[in-house]
């Protein structure tokens, strides 16, 4: 009886082999992305979230004019008085 070889004594060797990688068209050579209106909409809303954090907690220019309102005598009368104070009792949920 006799034993013919099959392959090589070596099992390793046949995974070792290299082949040809296919390579990808050049004409599809662009990247494209889509997006969706949901992410457009919740982008837009976050740069406005962005800018609405990044503005002063005082306005310094509705505090000056103010303040010069409140200079002159005439502009403190009784419907102004009034309005300020129902202003402030919505505002504080009192009564």
């Amino acid at each position: 009886m006799t034993i013919e070889r099959l392959g090589p004594v070596d099992p390793i060797q046949k995974y070792n082999k290299s082949e040809k990688v296919a390579r990808p068209d050049a004409r599809n050579s662009g990247d494209s992305i889509s997006v969706s209106d949901e992410a457009k909409i919740r982008s837009e809303i976050m740069q406005a979230v962005e800018q609405v954090r990044s503005l002063p907690d005082i306005r310094e220019d509705r505090v000056a004019e103010i303040r010069e309102k409140l200079r002159d005598p005439s502009y403190i009368s009784d419907r102004v008085v009034e309005a300020v104070a129902e202003e402030l009792i919505s505002v504080f949920e009192i009564g």
